[in-house]
């Protein structure tokens, strides 16, 4: 008769759970810590894109769009949205991608708050 072989076999011996383990901690920063999203002006982009772009790719109303597209324009650079590091640049590669693919040179910085 044929038995099955353990399904545990023990190859190594167990640590001491006694002994003293030194131990290295790293905290990561923390996800609150945002990131402020700004708009450039360029004299190429058209605005009913640029209020698209913000409106789709960072969730403005398209009051708040129109808004923030005329502040770019006429004082070259303007607030958009404080979203997480990783967020804004996720969102600000999306934003430029969607006018690369274009041909539209408009462009998102970001910048700790």
């Amino acid at each position: 008769m044929l038995t099955n072989p353990p399904l545990y076999r023990e190859t190594a011996p167990m640590p001491n759970t006694e002994q003293e383990l030194d131990l290295d901690w790293q905290v990561a920063p923390e996800e609150s810590e945002l990131w402020r999203v700004l708009i450039h002006n360029d004299d190429v982009t058209p605005m009913d894109f640029v209020v698209y772009v913000l409106c789709h790719i960072f969730d403005l109303t398209s009051s708040r769009a129109q808004a923030v597209m005329l502040k770019a324009h006429y004082a070259g650079l303007a607030y958009v949205t404080s979203l997480a590091r990783e967020e804004a640049k996720y969102r600000v590669g999306q934003a430029h991608g969607l006018a690369r693919g274009k041909g539209y040179p408009l462009t998102f910085t970001i910048e700790p708050e």
